[in-house]
């Protein structure tokens, strides 16, 4: 009888994992046995985050910050991230983006200043995250960009955050093409809006919002976007990419 090659320890990068459903990826990725390195601005957070995942990993959890829109900082966490990969970055989750201090307003009324930082972190962030992690992604790489199910409903009154959502679909196809020839596919999540701390306290009633458009009729938790993050990740889905999946219920088809 063939004894099972014992799976590698892949090395995942989250980044927005302080809280949300960037901390619902990383320990979805830790309890799969990965080595997850948890990115965030909140570098507080971020480390806090790791080490609560650490108590009950067996492979540790690292903490790290990063600014996604500055170039030194994301050059510096993919080489941390790599260095605890032993060379190798498997995974590269882009989650990182502005969302529950968005003002809403009409377009014509979005402040200059709040529009080029919704874009920059929303949008620059995943290509800047990816070059800089580029390096360090083999055969069989993956990158899974977390976009938004706004993107097909066009929300009233938030035209930057949509507008970046929808860049990351632009970009992600990109991204399939030219780092297809390497073995590393690049597809996005669209989630619909779901039941985080940021969305609760965006919304009064969030946990009834969008319920009554959907097939499935209930809100959106996060165990809901993990799994198709997770396939997408995986050995799996080698043959998928410069797709977009909307994880929502059936509130928007595509």
């Amino acid at each position: 009888m063939t004894t099972p090659t014992p799976r590698r320890t892949r090395t995942v990068l989250v980044t927005g994992a302080a809280g949300g459903l960037g901390r619902a990826f990383a320990d979805a990725f830790a309890a799969a046995g990965d080595r997850v390195v948890l990115a965030d601005l909140d570098r507080a957070g971020a480390e806090r985050a790791a080490s609560e995942i650490s108590t009950s990993s067996p492979v540790p959890a690292v903490g790290a910050g990063v600014d996604v829109v500055d170039r030194d900082s994301t050059d510096a966490l993919a080489l941390l991230a790599a260095e605890a990969g032993g060379g190798l970055i498997d995974v590269v989750v882009n989650n990182a983006a502005i969302y529950a201090t968005i003002r809403r307003s009409p377009f014509e009324e979005i402040d200059d200043a709040e529009w080029d930082r919704v874009l920059a972190v929303n949008l620059k962030g995943p290509w800047q995250v990816t070059r800089a992690c580029s390096p360090y992604l083999g055969e069989g790489g993956r990158v899974v960009n977390i976009s938004s199910a706004t993107v097909l409903s066009g929300s009233a009154q938030w035209a930057h955050y949509v507008a970046s959502k929808a860049g990351v679909i632009g970009l992600t196809r990109v991204l399939a093409r030219e780092l297809g020839e390497r073995g590393v596919t690049v597809n996005a999540v669209a989630p619909g809006f779901t039941l985080t701390e940021a969305s609760e306290n965006l919304l009064s009633d969030a946990a009834t919002y969008g319920v009554d458009r959907g097939s499935i009729k209930r809100p959106i938790h996060p165990d809901d976007i993990v799994g198709t993050v997770l396939h997408l990740a995986s050995p799996a889905s080698g043959f998928v990419t410069g797709q977009t999946i909307v994880v929502d219920g059936g509130r928007q088809f595509l």
